[in-house]
């Protein structure tokens, strides 16, 4: 599987961004796509993860009801909504699939890795 995620961007707290990631290769053998975000010199932290073939949606708590993520199925593409953007939101953020029908949060569950993609929220 290969993951492209989107450029990032920079916006003002308060603003929107829309990540997607674009799925290609043996998608079949992908249960689940999740976004993971990183600052320099911090560990990975979990941001949300959707369900290739559900609706079963898993967010971090500190930004449920700001993010959404959602696909559509027939692009093999996932989208990763993310609203009222606050200073800490800035990381480098990362799409991954996984071949696991849970565990969803962990890193460690995820095989396929897309390349990171800054997000700039400033004050």
């Amino acid at each position: 599987v290969q993951l492209q995620a989107s450029r990032g961007g920079s916006v003002q707290a308060g603003g929107s961004l829309r990540l997607s990631c674009a799925a290609s290769g043996r998608t079949s053998r992908s249960s689940a796509l999740g976004w993971f975000r990183q600052n320099p010199g911090m560990e990975r932290e979990f941001v949300a993860a959707i369900g290739w073939s559900d609706n079963i949606t898993y967010y971090v708590d500190s930004v449920k009801g700001r993010f959404t993520i959602s696909r559509d199925n027939a692009k093999n593409t996932a989208y990763l909504q993310m609203n009222s953007l606050k200073p800490e939101d800035t990381a480098v953020y990362y799409c991954a699939a996984s071949p696991y029908g849970n565990g969803w949060w962990a890193g460690r569950n995820y095989d396929h890795w897309g390349q990171g993609t800054l997000v700039t929220v400033s004050s």
